[in-house]
């Protein structure tokens, strides 16, 4: 196999077309949604990365199939313009550039800090807009995304919002930023975060499962699986390693190729996101695939037998869900050490710190062989949410 991207790989997998503002943030029309006597569900999301926008669609998505009435926006909408590039470029620029940084900042928001005085500085410039979002006539307010939760958390604890705040954890290490005391439900998708929230702040959290694709918990096709490989130029008997480092790419993405790509046996297969530079990168090594922004997911991960994640994000969620076993290395700084930390206590995902370390978990992890672990909560996150509106309605 020889190195390549995503164009050049032989009837090569097609990269996702952006979906529109208004796709991204489920605020397209919404058909049979909203009947007669539907709850009314305000989501709001951050367009930091796809994480939290990818949970967001697939909450959106389940609210309406039940007949919700439901209405998304993006936090940083609500936020004056010049701060919405700022937030952004300094959430992007010390992912990628200065970990260090990005770590202090994290670890700010755990205690009374500059930092975390910022951020509610932040927060509260976006109360009036986020005000206005909510004053819908919706029944329940939904945050997926940490800053909007401590918006919608400061609005409902001052009596400006008589609507119940719900917050969706989407990591699987619980922060402050996620925490508040105007918020009157907790789901996660881990049963280990509850537990972590309920000694670290004393909050009550629930297990409303996982907001992804129905098509991740799909059994694997095997002649789909054969042909992802043959696109991709992954030889029979390679064990195939799907590595991703969320939608921008950061993280010491090339040490991790270069270390799984040495491990005797492998295919390293790198999703970039949208971050070209780290692409044109890594397919400039031997032996190693890099994509950039896909839209078939799904099937590469039916393809993989070992996930390598940095992050903790969606796709490690995603991929837990589809019974492919994973690893954690090269962990970003922040968030992602924690969510690493969480993940390995919990007995759900490894996390070697060195190159042989990891090949022994990548080998290990891959004879396991394929297992959900995270199954579908009952009642899930939609119903829950909708139990709450109704009831919010009726009382």
């Amino acid at each position: 196999m020889v190195g390549m991207d995503a164009s050049a790989a032989r009837g090569g997998l097609r990269p996702q077309s952006r979906p529109s503002r208004r796709e991204r943030h489920g605020m397209m029309p919404e058909g049979g949604a909203g009947r007669s006597g539907a709850p009314r569900v305000l989501v709001v999301s951050g367009s930091m990365g796809a994480g939290h926008d990818g949970a967001a669609r697939e909450l959106v998505r389940r609210l309406r199939g039940r007949g919700a009435d439901t209405v998304s926006h993006d936090f940083l909408d609500a936020l004056p313009p010049v701060h919405r590039p700022l937030l952004k470029g300094w959430h992007t620029f010390t992912a990628r550039h200065t970990p260090r940084l990005f770590d202090w900042a994290d670890r700010g928001q755990e205690r009374e800090s500059v930092v975390r005085e910022l951020t509610r500085r932040v927060c509260r410039t976006a109360r009036r807009e986020v005000a206005r979002w909510a004053a819908g006539g919706f029944d329940a307010a939904v945050s997926v995304f940490p800053l909007a939760t401590q918006t919608l958390g400061m609005l409902r604890a001052d009596g400006e919002l008589g609507t119940p705040v719900v917050c969706c954890l989407t990591d699987p290490a619980p922060n402050r930023l996620w925490v508040h005391p105007g918020v009157d439900l907790y789901l996660t998708v881990f049963e280990a975060t509850a537990v972590e929230a309920a000694e670290r702040y004393g909050v009550t959290m629930s297990v409303g499962g996982p907001l992804v694709a129905a098509a991740f918990r799909r059994p694997v096709d095997e002649t789909v699986r054969r042909a992802v490989r043959q696109r991709l130029g992954v030889p029979p008997g390679r064990l195939m390693v799907l590595m991703v480092a969320g939608a921008l790419g950061s993280g010491e993405v090339m040490a991790s190729v270069a270390a799984v790509r040495d491990v005797p046996g492998t295919a390293a297969v790198v999703l970039c996101g949208r971050n070209d530079r780290l692409r044109r990168k890594a397919a400039r090594l031997p032996g190693v695939v890099a994509l950039g922004w896909c839209d078939d997911v799904p099937q590469l991960m039916a393809a993989a037998e070992v996930l390598v994640h940095n992050a903790g994000g969606l796709s490690l969620t995603e991929a837990l869900v589809a019974g492919l076993p994973a690893v954690s290395y090269q962990v970003l700084a922040g968030h992602g050490r924690q969510n690493a930390v969480t993940l390995a206590r919990a007995g759900l995902v490894p996390w070697p710190r060195t190159p042989g370390e990891l090949a022994d978990a990548l080998h290990r992890q891959a004879s396991r062989g394929r297992m959900p672990l995270l199954p579908e909560a009952s009642p899930g996150t939609a119903e829950v949410i909708e139990a709450l509106a109704l009831r919010g309605r009726t009382g």
